[in-house]
């Protein structure tokens, strides 16, 4: 536990510097690229499965309930603030957290091991701008995008199911979602999806940075980046969404 909060400690200070790099305008774009390729379209394919997924399992639960006391009509609504809200920010985070933060902390932890971090001090390259601040800036921008696509997909995995299964129809079924949501719902997402990737690039590059060991080591970092950055998520989702959402809510009386 002592050596787990030393590395939470210097991820807070990692954090910081990240930030006043960013703010000085210190980047490698060429990393940056590949860091965006990495996070972004290598990810796409797993993070629409679950959402879709997710959607379709989602809606299934509601809309048997929900028509069997009449309310059949807001199932769209209720999904697509289910997906703005908590579910597609959330979960795609989780799919990063496990795909994009494990590599991180596996890649710059060999690094560490096998002195590589030491040979980029000598040729007088900062870590923090070649490896940390690319990353950063990949999960902070690709993230949000992810995040988009994931709520596209999870109503349309939606839609297939209340209009296939329950026979609900298609116009019923949106409408519903574009009464119920608004504004401010479709910007909570991506503010979501920017605190989640960068909370999960800087534990990954943090975890990989302070890795001690050889191969054993790196492979703990691994681990623990990982459920480090799923706690992450999970408390600051609490936070964010008490901030965002604070009062008595409006939408479903507004989308009946």
């Amino acid at each position: 536990m002592s050596l787990w909060f030393k590395r939470f400690i210097a991820a807070i200070f990692l954090g910081g510097q990240t930030i006043v790099h960013i703010l000085k305008g210190k980047f490698n774009y060429p990393n940056i690229i590949e860091q965006m390729a990495l996070v972004g379209p290598e990810s796409l394919l797993i993070a629409l499965l679950i959402s879709t997924t997710v959607g379709m399992v989602f809606t299934i639960q509601v809309a048997r309930e929900f028509i069997n006391i009449g309310a059949g009509q807001v199932v769209g609504g209720v999904l697509s603030l289910t997906l703005t809200r908590e579910l597609a920010p959330v979960l795609t985070a989780v799919v990063l957290a496990g795909k994009v933060g494990s590599s991180f902390a596996a890649e710059i932890g060999t690094m560490k091991v096998s002195e590589q971090i030491d040979a980029l001090y000598i040729l007088k390259t900062d870590p923090v701008d070649y490896l940390v601040v690319p990353r950063v800036i990949a999960c902070c921008v690709m993230l949000p995008l992810l995040t988009i696509l994931s709520i596209v997909a999870g109503m349309l995995g939606g839609l297939l199911i209340a209009t296939s299964i329950f026979g609900m129809p298609g116009r019923v079924f949106l409408d519903s979602a574009r009464n119920f949501l608004d504004g401010w719902d479709l910007c909570t997402a991506p503010i979501k999806a920017v605190c989640f990737g960068a909370l999960i690039a800087i534990i990954g590059c943090s975890w990989g940075l302070t890795t001690t060991g050889g191969a054993k080591g790196v492979g703990q970092s691994t681990t623990t980046a990982v459920v480090t950055s799923l706690l992450a998520i999970f408390i600051s989702n609490f936070f964010l969404s008490w901030v965002m959402f604070q009062g008595t809510g409006s939408a479903v009386s507004k989308g009946i």
